[in-house]
């Protein structure tokens, strides 16, 4: 293949991904048939990309991720002397990428695509489990869990608000400090101590 014929193939294919984000997130029940027309390109160059509609999913997923990834990058993992400042900021940095990708999690679940995207989290999950670990030892975070299944929970709470705003039970305007906080007090920050820590962040 051609330098030409590759280059215009990314083209195609970052460019389906773009329509496919849009038009998923306008009709979440778009067909592929509708993605290719939306993308101005024939059914079989989104197929030739994406077997599935399943494997399209998965790759606006690999796309949250890696967005999650640089987000993070600012936000020093260690926790240092202030892990629970640490968790509010990346709370609120990973949920800047979260609300763009938040209607993923309804086609994940659909399509049976979560457990892939939850495989694909592993690193961060293990970066976060790191920092709860510290701030348990510190004593700023109190739990009956150990670090990794406190982790695990701090995940799916995420989840669970992308899904509560999608589904308008929480206003998207509120939704950043709300997780943060969330995430506070379920590694164990008083309520009050968490809202004052997140409204100065925000």
């Amino acid at each position: 293949m051609t330098q030409d014929r590759v280059s215009r193939a990314d083209s195609n294919r970052r460019r389906i991904l773009d329509v496919a984000r849009t038009e998923l997130l306008r009709d979440p029940d778009a067909s592929m048939d509708q993605i290719a027309r939306a993308a101005g390109v024939v059914r079989r160059t989104v197929y030739g990309h994406f077997p599935s509609r399943e494997a399209l999913i998965i790759a606006i997923a690999d796309g949250a991720i890696e967005a999650i990834g640089e987000a993070l990058a600012a936000e020093p993992a260690d926790g240092g002397d202030d892990p629970a400042g640490t968790l509010a900021r990346r709370t609120l940095a990973v949920w800047q990428v979260a609300d763009r990708y938040r209607l993923l999690v309804s086609l994940a679940q659909r399509s049976g695509a979560m457990e892939d995207i939850r495989d694909r989290l592993a690193p961060h999950r293990d970066q976060l489990t790191e920092l709860l670990r510290l701030g348990l030892a510190q004593g700023v975070f109190s739990s009956p869990l150990p670090a990794a299944a406190l982790a695990l929970v701090q995940e799916q709470v995420l989840f669970g608000l992308m899904q509560a705003v999608n589904d308008g039970h929480l206003d998207a305007r509120k939704a950043g400090p709300a997780a943060a906080v969330t995430s506070l007090t379920a590694a164990g920050v008083p309520a009050s101590g968490a809202t004052a820590l997140v409204a100065g962040l925000s």
